[in-house]
């Protein structure tokens, strides 16, 4: 009883911290305490497997992989609007609405923005979210409830204690602008092709079919409509968006409006229009319903979209401007990227001078130079890009831009890949690279010095204070009262967050250290594989490849971290100074030890009493098929999974099978 008491609590208890932190924007705890609650309700799914129900927060860390993705039909059409690119045209909009119900009267609106991003329908049945789909054409789409349900925004769980039967919310997968330019950042860093804007990023990650690239990327979600609905009525579309607000999905409640006439819905336009560079998300107009729900019901439909509503586009911002110069950057995992130094142009209201090239590739497509006059906008209103060359003011004196054989830091000879973009410098000494690894160690996500910016690294690195990452842990409040604007206030805090940090976990203290192709989701299969420190430093190509989901680009990676004996020592000796984790706990006796499982179609136990059953003798859980599976347990309607296994020579086994095993 206690046991199930406890764990209905950790659920409410992550999910309230998870609303403030994702929705809210004030989180109550620090990372470091919700973090220990996550991994106490994790502990207790893992012993008590009976207890998982489908609005477990374990979800947001993905794991599902499918073979391919599951057609679905909508109920109602999500249907498109017609749109235009004036706001004049939203008049005719009023005056066609009012000519069709042959009124006089003025019309009430609802006015909304726009949302730029990948249009879905999430589906719940009594509360409980039971799938996801995407538009597709209208009419079908496709099941992307694995990825949906990774999206920290989206309440697995309606927050009512009377929910309708039936609840098809409709809106928008999108991702925030600032998380969209760090996305980017790491796609550079780890040689892999960057993202036009977060649309297609969006897009890309939400028909993913391994769910832990969706739990890895920042998806957000705005509802903005509904489907059918059973158990519940409303008279105005405004109920609607009220009542998704107060049942805890995300609703952009502070930028809607309720029009009362044609000049309201221009202002309306005219205003979300000057907004737009400083919201946090990005939008490409805004959408203008009928209010009223039974005056929608008159309206009807035109065609393939909606007589009540329309939208109005803006158009997009740019500018031109000139590239002074060129410069390559050194990143954390030695990548070299050239940024375009450009003279300073406002461009949708915030002055930009920088624009990144991303790689030589690139910079040859567009073929940009030095001195080159630039037609620049904003990818995501928030990424300065540039569009395109006027060539017809090039200067004849133009050379083609290259960027270095040699690092610009530390001038050792760089290196690019054939299965890479980017050129990279391979000297762990280099300052550039070192200061940039310095930030990541220190970040949110790694060791969470949170008091312990950039700028601070900087000057750390510069002035001698730290040369390596255990110096970290040597700082000195003599030290630091030393440096320019450090009191003796901002000196304590440093030096408290630095103690803070010392409780963590294995698989952040791995995935600090920044080893190229290891995220997070890398970092906690390494540490629930290992165990600990000692044995992870001791780790083998051999044992590498064991571990679940690494193959051998990664394991390579991994592989040279460890032969770095200057990265290992200074590993062991942050430990020495007091970093202390501890380490999941794993069977390690029964039959199955040294086996791995993967469960598919319908057998005669629940699946979780399957899971159950395997993990209590010792056996591993993988979550899709490869040469690294050892046994494929199926009953009926087994689907793709066995087809792929028998490709792969991999044994396949009924339950009964599995039962004589142990």
């Amino acid at each position: 009883m206690f046991i199930m008491k406890r764990y209905e609590q950790l659920k409410k208890l992550i999910e309230h911290h998870n609303d403030l932190y994702h929705r809210q924007d004030k989180p109550e705890i620090s990372d470091y305490e919700f973090d220990q609650l996550f991994q106490e309700l994790l502990a207790l799914e893992k012993k008590h497997p009976e207890l998982v129900t489908s609005d477990s927060p374990s979800f947001r860390v993905g794991g599902v992989v499918l073979s391919g993705f599951t057609k679905i039909p909508h109920t109602l059409p999500m249907l498109s609007l017609a749109n235009s690119y004036s706001a004049e045209d939203l008049v005719d909009f009023n005056d066609r609405v009012k000519k069709f119900l042959k009124t006089e009267s003025e019309i009430e609106f609802f006015c909304e923005p726009k949302f730029d991003g990948l249009a879905l329908e999430i589906i719940y049945e009594n509360g409980l979210l039971v799938r996801a789909i995407t538009r597709g054409d209208g009419t079908v789409g496709e099941d992307v409830t694995h990825n949906v349900k990774t999206i920290s925004t989206i309440p697995l769980k309606l927050k009512t204690d009377r929910p309708p039967g039936l609840l098809e919310v409709r809106g928008e997968v999108l991702i925030f602008k600032q998380d969209f330019k760090t996305l980017n950042e790491q796609q550079q860093e780890n040689g892999e092709n960057t993202f036009a804007n977060p649309r297609n990023a969006a897009a890309g990650t939400i028909r993913q079919l391994d769910s832990k690239i969706a739990a890895s990327r920042p998806l957000r979600f705005f509802a903005y409509g509904l489907g059918m609905a059973e158990g519940v009525d409303f008279k105005n579309h405004s109920d609607v968006e009220t009542y998704l607000s107060k049942v805890g999905l995300p609703v952009a409640i502070d930028l809607v409006k309720i029009a009362k006439s044609a000049d309201e819905v221009i202002d309306y336009y005219n205003t979300i229009n000057e907004k737009r560079s400083s919201l946090p998300f990005d939008i490409d107009g805004v959408v203008i319903k009928v209010n009223s729900l039974k005056v929608q019901e008159d309206l009807g439909l035109v065609a393939r979209s909606p007589r009540w509503a329309t939208a109005a586009k803006f158009k997009p911002e740019q500018a031109t401007t000139v590239i002074e110069d060129i410069q390559v950057q050194v990143g954390r995992t030695g990548a070299l990227t050239p940024v375009a130094i450009m003279k300073p142009v406002r461009v949708g209201g915030v002055s930009v001078s920088h624009a990144t090239l991303h790689n030589q590739d690139e910079i040859d497509r567009k073929d940009v130079r030095i001195g080159d006059t630039v037609v620049i906008q904003r990818a995501g209103d928030v990424i300065p890009e540039i569009v395109s060359v006027d060539l017809s003011k090039r200067k004849k004196s133009s050379v083609a831009f290259l960027i270095p054989k040699n690092c610009p830091t530390c001038q050792k000879p760089t290196q690019k890949l054939e299965e890479e973009v980017v050129s990279r410098c391979v000297n762990s000494l280099c300052p550039s690279v070192f200061k940039e690894s310095l930030k990541h160690f220190v970040s949110r996500r790694a060791m969470n010095m949170e008091k312990i910016g950039d700028r601070l690294i900087e000057t750390l690195v510069d002035q001698g204070l730290v040369t390596n990452y255990s110096d970290l842990y040597k700082l000195k409040k003599t030290d630091l009262l030393n440096l320019d604007r450090q009191g003796e206030k901002s000196v304590d805090n440093i030096l408290k967050s630095v103690e803070i940090s010392k409780k963590t976990t294995l698989a952040r203290f791995i995935y600090a250290f920044g080893i190229r192709f290891v995220g997070e989701q890398t970092a906690k299969l390494l540490a629930d594989h290992y165990l600990s420190l000692e044995s992870f430093l001791k780790a083998t190509p051999e044992s590498l490849i064991e571990v679940p989901e690494i193959g051998p680009k990664v394991a390579g990676s991994i592989q040279a971290w460890l032969e770095n004996k200057t990265l290992t020592k200074q590993a062991i000796e942050i430990t020495q100074l007091g970093v202390s984790f501890e380490a999941a706990k794993r069977n390690d006796s029964g039959p199955l030890v040294g086996k791995s499982f993967l469960v598919t179609g319908t057998l005669p136990v629940k699946r979780d009493e399957a899971h159950d059953l395997i993990e209590k003798n010792g056996g591993k859980l993988l979550s899709s098929v490869s040469s690294k599976l050892n046994f494929l347990i199926v009953g009926s309607d087994p689907g793709s999974k066995a087809q792929k296994a028998e490709s792969l020579g991999v044994p396949i086994i009924s339950w009964d099978d599995f039962l004589k095993l142990i």
